[in-house]
């Protein structure tokens, strides 16, 4: 016998979407008008490379990876889970949603292990174990908003920098159990772009074989290829909906980019 699940919306935000004040206030104003509560992860943007810059750090970049030595991972605690995650709660609760900026370690809710260091050491860079699900949908039916800065730790209670798109599809496959969940990747584009010059070439659907033939023609490459696997691994893993598309596009049933199992 089939359990009708409550809706549920888990919704990434790019950083290039928090670097552009408009297109982020629109973003906001968007999702406060979803009658339901939601979950949203946030990324960095350049503010952490620019107060790193500021204070005579170095941001070293391996691959388009940020590498997290000691003093970068205090630059991105501070932006990530201080100054940003703040901010987007303040705005959000100014248009009257109950949001509550969290990190992985508040209240156990996401737990990783720090990344190998062989064969390319990133430094405190976390891999995600697990997601307190249940935890977490505890605070979601009581009528908050979970916001997410992609800070973990492990059990040793070390702080790890862990990418935003890993930890909204590990979220949204733990809140899977508690909730029908549609899982939105907002970024500055259309959708998954067969010609990256041109904003309307958006595939409209993709799936495991399609993803595998787009990334050997070079269609897909660098941080699209990470975002599409977690896509894929979250439609595969109990994840209802999976669409990548604009900000702007974040209420819309059409437009954008599906992910089909």
């Amino acid at each position: 016998m089939s359990v009708n699940l409550p809706t549920l919306q888990v919704i990434k935000i790019g950083g290039n979407v928090i670097d552009n004040p408009p297109l982020l206030e629109a973003f906001l104003r968007d999702i406060a008008s979803i009658k339901e509560t939601f979950v949203l992860l946030h990324g960095g943007g350049k503010i952490a490379t620019e107060m790193a810059k500021e204070l005579g750090i170095t941001s070293q970049m391996i691959d388009g990876r940020r590498v997290t030595d000691t003093a970068s991972l205090r630059i991105v605690t501070m932006v990530y889970a201080g100054w940003i995650n703040k901010t987007l709660v303040a705005k959000l609760q100014s248009k009257q949603k109950n949001a509550l900026g969290f990190t992985g370690p508040d209240a156990g809710l996401v737990i990783s292990k720090k990344r190998n260091p062989l064969p390319i050491d990133y430094g405190w860079v976390g891999d995600i174990d697990q997601v307190n699900g249940k935890a977490l949908s505890d605070f979601i039916k009581q009528g908050y908003c979970p916001i997410f800065a992609p800070i973990t730790a492990d059990k040793e209670g070390n702080l790890l920098n862990t990418n935003a798109d890993t930890m909204a599809q590990a979220i949204a496959i733990a809140l899977s159990e508690f909730f029908e969940v549609t899982l939105t990747y907002c970024f500055e584009k259309n959708g998954v772009l067969s010609n990256p010059d041109d904003d309307h070439s958006v595939i409209p659907h993709i799936n495991q074989s399609s993803f595998m033939e787009l990334k050997k023609s070079g269609i897909v490459t660098a941080g699209m290829i990470p975002k599409l696997e977690n896509a894929i691994k979250a439609i595969s893993q109990g994840v209802n909906t999976v669409k990548l598309c604009h900000a702007s596009q974040v209420l819309l049933q059409e437009g954008g980019t599906r992910i089909t199992a």
